[in-house]
């Protein structure tokens, strides 16, 4: 598999949103400032609450069908693989890896079976634009925590993918999550969210290299960033931190991730977050406290390690 070097572009994107002009004009920015050869979409699926059984994946929230193919076919013009993500959450604002129901089905409560129900829906329908479309890899969701347990079901979910999707297929577990999935030998690719302390990437890969050898498979982080916020480097996974804007701890934390997960052979890539579809005036990245990198020294450094060879 050739080495990843990606980003996860205008995530969550409504629709209409990969209509726009500036949407593309971005994503050539992406290719051109940073030197990646590949994208991660996410198209939104939106149920009320963690404990909600229906995923809606076809309002206004979410771009539409057309629009995401096109986008898509322009990012294989231009040179990139492309990615499929498709991700539930809540409306509520709840985090996703909340969502969880009683392990056994009750009467008049929510249900397990009827959440994954259409939540195999929902992936269904991704998983033909991505055969359709050719996309280089299909990632059956993202740090769906609660529901990992769920071995059965998802081993099920992959099998129905594979038998409408013929490229690469992997999931997208949440940090320090990697040991707890008991069905990696179902992928092809074992990935993660490597929102790690500064301090403690040498201690988490050691870990993460072991479940890769155990199921012998590639692995890539699906997600990895941090804020520019100062004290972000050691709460990479807090978007809610707040405080002053700090570009070079932001740049160090990126510095530091590629000198620890470079040293291990068994890595093949990553796919950064994230780049939005419509950026800020380069004149603002100094004021910028997000996970954006867009004119600020943390793209200098992805840069770098993304224009070497591996």
């Amino acid at each position: 598999m050739q080495f990843i070097k990606g980003f996860t572009f205008a995530p969550f994107a409504i629709r209409g949103s990969y209509k726009k002009k500036e949407t593309y004009k971005s994503l050539d920015n992406l290719k051109e400032r940073v030197g990646i050869n590949f994208i991660i979409l996410v198209p939104n699926g939106l149920q009320d609450t963690p404990q909600s059984e229906e995923i809606c994946y076809t309002s206004n929230l979410t771009v539409s069908d057309e629009e995401l193919e096109d986008i898509i076919a322009y990012a294989k013009k231009i040179g990139l693989r492309v990615a499929l993500k498709p991700t539930a959450n809540c409306k509520n604002g709840t985090w996703r890896a909340h969502i969880n129901f009683f392990d056994e089905d009750v009467h008049c409560e929510p249900k397990w079976t009827n959440w994954f129900k259409s939540y195999t829906d929902f992936q269904l329908h991704y998983a033909r634009i991505a055969e359709k479309t050719g996309c280089e890899m299909f990632i059956a969701g993202c740090e769906m925590v609660m529901s990992e347990r769920r071995e059965k079901e998802w081993r099920k979910l992959i099998s129905d993918i594979r038998e409408i999707y013929k490229g690469l297929v992997s999931y997208n577990t949440d940090k320090y999550q990697e040991h707890n999935v008991k069905w990696w030998d179902c992928v092809d690719i074992i990935s993660s969210s490597g929102y790690y302390p500064l301090k403690d990437w040498e201690k988490e890969l050691d870990r993460i290299e072991k479940v890769v050898n155990k199921f012998n498979k590639p692995f890539f982080f699906a997600e990895a960033g941090c804020m520019s916020t100062k004290g972000s480097s050691a709460v990479p996974n807090d978007w809610g931190l707040e405080g002053s804007v700090d570009l070079e701890e932001q740049a160090n934390w990126y510095e530091t991730m590629f000198e620890s997960a470079l040293k291990r052979e068994w890595i093949s890539g990553f796919a950064m977050w994230d780049w939005a579809g419509n950026q800020y005036s380069l004149n603002k990245a100094e004021s910028n406290k997000g996970y954006d990198v867009y004119g600020k020294p943390a793209e200098i450094v992805i840069k770098k390690y993304y224009d070497m060879e591996m």
